[in-house]
């Protein structure tokens, strides 16, 4: 496809950024230059890793920074340009880059504003129940996630969807929205709609400690967690063994008639077993 003459910067760093990149390239829409998060040590030998932007922007070829902060002196030195993107690139914008570009900022948020301002939308609709969620396109504004809304658009979740397949649907649905209304916002077309402070609710960021399920609460509430946290932090529970605690890992679960069922499990130093071999040689 030809590529737009829309000029921007994006901001972004993990896979969900990097995914977004895809898409709008897809549709013709290359940024002048890609702001991500420095690299970072990982992994048992602590190695430098860059991010998934920066990943992105290096295989095609695209100039791309890594500030540690977003100081007065960097802002200056940016290029002017029509637009900022942001996809999750971990923060805070100072006002002055927002107001930036002709157009502003804009904002790709994982759900439906004002609802589930914050770190971890996906995780909350997913905690809470909900039976729908969707995708925010926002004016960005100084104050986290308040900026009017550009367009939103709404998927239906089901009882057994979780966090890994719901984010990817997420992914995709928001890159192509943004690449269909950018013509409209270059044009000055869309009138941003303000949200209504009445409605919003906020989410943490998530913690390793999270992913602590109390065997005892409904199985609903559980269930909500494992499909939640899938992947990162995941769930788990302690069982007393004498006066130790023992942490086991949930690694495959179901939910039948309202129950809650675990099936395999990893023992702390242990192996993956199926849950109920575990509790005959472990009787609770």
């Amino acid at each position: 496809m030809p590529q737009k003459t829309l000029n921007f910067i994006f901001f972004g760093t993990p896979e969900v950024a990097s995914k977004t990149l895809q898409i709008l390239k897809s549709n013709g829409y290359i940024p002048l230059l890609i702001i991500t998060s420095p690299d970072k040590p990982s992994g048992r030998g602590l190695e430098m890793h860059e991010t998934p932007s920066a990943i992105w922007a290096h295989e095609n070829n695209i100039k791309c920074l890594k500030p540690e902060k977003l100081t007065a002196e960097f802002i200056e030195s940016l290029p002017d340009v029509d637009l900022n993107i942001v996809v999750a690139y971990g923060k805070i914008i100072p006002e002055i880059l927002i107001n930036k570009p002709k157009l502003g900022t804009i904002n790709i948020h994982y759900s439906l504003l004002p609802k589930y301002r914050g770190a971890s939308p996906v995780e909350a609709c997913l905690l809470n129940g909900d039976e729908e969620t969707g995708v925010s396109i926002q004016q960005m504004e100084y104050k986290l996630d308040s900026g009017p809304i550009i367009k939103e658009e709404k998927i239906d979740i089901g009882i057994n969807d979780n966090k890994k397949e719901i984010r990817e649907t997420l992914i995709n649905l928001g890159a192509n929205l943004l690449c269909n209304i950018l013509p409209e916002i270059e044009q000055g077309q869309i009138v941003p709609q303000k949200q209504d402070e009445n409605y919003a609710t906020f989410c943490k960021k998530i913690k390793k400690e999270d992913g602590e399920l109390d065997l005892n609460q409904s199985g609903k509430l559980n269930w909500n967690k494992y499909r939640a946290y899938e992947g990162w932090p995941g769930t788990f529970f302690f069982i007393n063994k004498g006066a130790k605690k023992i942490r086991i890992k949930i690694k495959w679960a179901t939910f039948i008639n309202n129950e809650f069922i675990i099936k395999r499990v990893i023992p702390e130093g242990k192996k993956e077993i199926n849950y109920a071999d575990y509790i005959k040689q472990n009787p609770l």
